[in-house]
C-alpha cells in the first residue's frame, strides 16, 4: 500500500523529533482520552483490537500491510496527506464515528 511507504518516508525525516517526543511520558489523562483519527497515534489504534478492526473495516488492507509499523507514531489524519485517495475525509469521519462508540 503506497500510503504506508510514503508515511514511513515522512516518518524517517521526522525521527529525531519523534525520538525526543517519545522520551516524554504522556500525561496521565491521555490514557482516558477517546480514540480518534486526529490525535491518537496509529500504534495506539493498532494495539486496540476493536480500533484495529474499525480501521480495517474502513481502509481494507492497511492494518495487514508489512510497513504499517513504520507509521505507528503518526495519526491517520497526518497519514492522509501522503495517501489522500486511501485516507479520505469521509473514511476518517466514519472511523471517528465508530471509534466514538467504543467504551
Amino acid at each position: 500500500m503506497r500510503l504506508l511507504i510514503l508515511a514511513a518516508a515522512a516518518l524517517s525525516v521526522a525521527t529525531p523529533a519523534l525520538a525526543q517526543t517519545a522520551a516524554t511520558p504522556a500525561p496521565a489523562h491521555a490514557a482516558h482520552a477517546k480514540l480518534n483519527t486526529t490525535d491518537t497515534e496509529l500504534g495506539v489504534l493498532l494495539d486496540n483490537p476493536a480500533a484495529k478492526a474499525i480501521i480495517e473495516k474502513h481502509i481494507p488492507g492497511m492494518t495487514a500491510n508489512d510497513q504499517v509499523d513504520m507509521a505507528r507514531a503518526m495519526t491517520l489524519k497526518s497519514i492522509q496527506q501522503y495517501a489522500p485517495d486511501d485516507v479520505t475525509d469521509a473514511r476518517l469521519a466514519a472511523i471517528d464515528a465508530d471509534l466514538a462508540k467504543l467504551p
